[in-house]
């Protein structure tokens, strides 16, 4: 008769993330994650596989998170152009120590997603959910009156996205919040000058 599993398997998945995140996929050693997830070694391969396994697993995991978390800040019922200048400024929020840890996706995608098509797609799959609802936000900011009616609510997504990403990595990179507040504040002025 199997044994049942004696651990929760989401709090195991949680702690390698969190070690996947802070070390890298190839920083990360079996005995580092099964530390991060308090099990044993059978116990991982047995729930989750192998090292890429475990790591894809945790990559998809933080993808849906990341996704989500963007805008609990928010709360009430902000202006979509709040809304889109608080996801750019989310990084003057964050402790330095957490910006020093970048985006798990973007420094999986770098780090291997030439090697690792399952990374990239990862990435483009997160890439369109956040732009669908960027757009969607700049729509509703040219309906409000707030944008001009000119402006392509796809190409804004594209340049709101590609401006996140350029502040994640300038954020792990070491930029005051100063530095990271007025790169928001100007793509946002920006936006609304066209």
């Amino acid at each position: 008769m199997a044994r049942s599993k004696e651990f929760d398997r989401d709090a195991a998945l949680a702690g390698a993330l969190e070690v996947f995140w802070t070390k890298g996929y190839e920083g990360a050693s079996t005995d580092d994650l099964l530390k991060g997830m308090k099990i044993g070694r059978q116990s991982m391969y047995d729930t989750f596989g192998d090292k890429q396994a475990l790591f894809l697993e945790s990559l998809r995991c933080y993808h849906k998170l990341d996704n989500k978390n963007f805008f609990d800040h928010l709360g009430g019922n902000p202006s979509p152009l709040d809304v889109l200048h608080g996801f750019l400024a989310i990084f003057t929020r964050r402790s330095a120590e957490e910006n020093a840890r970048g985006c798990m996706g973007i420094n999986a995608t770098t780090a291997l997603g030439s090697a690792q098509p399952e990374v990239t797609a990862l990435a483009r799959g997160t890439a369109t959910s956040v732009q669908t609802m960027l757009a969607g936000l700049v729509q509703a900011a040219k309906e409000r009156g707030d944008l001009s009616k000119s402006v392509n609510a796809t190409a804004a997504a594209g340049f709101l996205y590609a401006t996140l990403q350029g502040l994640t990595v300038r954020a792990q990179a070491g930029a005051s919040r100063d530095e990271l507040a007025a790169v928001a504040d100007f793509a946002i002025k920006a936006l609304s000058a066209m």
